[in-house]
């Protein structure tokens, strides 16, 4: 059985519109996941920690025939292929950043996963790349990913060509 996940890419350090790019790829390529639609890109200014450089984000939606804990975990292998590093800092600068946004229509709250992701409605730097490709998809819980976008401040998100 498939299911269709969003997933929320970023990262502020070194070259990163190659790296998300290959990580896209990379996603792709892992057994049980195929990206069905990619956004455009954004710069967005960094949150939480602002003394560090802005962030390039993107979003992807994949069909996946793994359960949220195996996407998860491939999300995170894919991370550490690309130099990620999780030291505990929150909102520091990163390599590559992945979150698994939503998974079909699932709610999960573990310790290890929450979907939707829970600060989702107040991030624009995660609902305009979300809109590009699932403006109309319902996150439960939550609402429609368009209508969330619509409630924001999302001027300092800016597309890249």
């Amino acid at each position: 059985m498939s299911v269709t996940a969003l997933i929320g890419l970023g990262g502020n350090l070194g070259d990163v519109r190659p790296r998300l790019d290959a990580a896209i790829d990379a996603l792709g390529a892992l057994p049980g996941v195929r990206v069905l639609a990619r956004s455009r890109f954004y710069r967005t200014p960094p949150w939480g920690n602002v003394d560090q450089p802005d962030f390039v984000n993107a979003a992807i939606a994949v069909e996946t025939s793994l359960p949220a804990h195996g996407l998860l975990d491939a999300m995170l292998a894919t991370e550490r292929a690309f130099g990620r590093l999780r030291d505990g800092e929150r909102w520091g600068p990163r390599t590559l950043d992945l979150d698994l946004l939503a998974y079909g229509d699932a709610v999960i709250d573990d310790a290890r996963l929450t979907v939707p992701h829970p600060r989702i409605a107040e991030r624009a730097f995660v609902l305009l790349p979300l809109a590009d490709i699932a403006a109309d998809t319902v996150l439960p819980g939550l609402g429609r990913v368009a209508d969330l976008l619509a409630a924001i401040d999302a001027a300092e998100c800016i597309p890249l060509a």
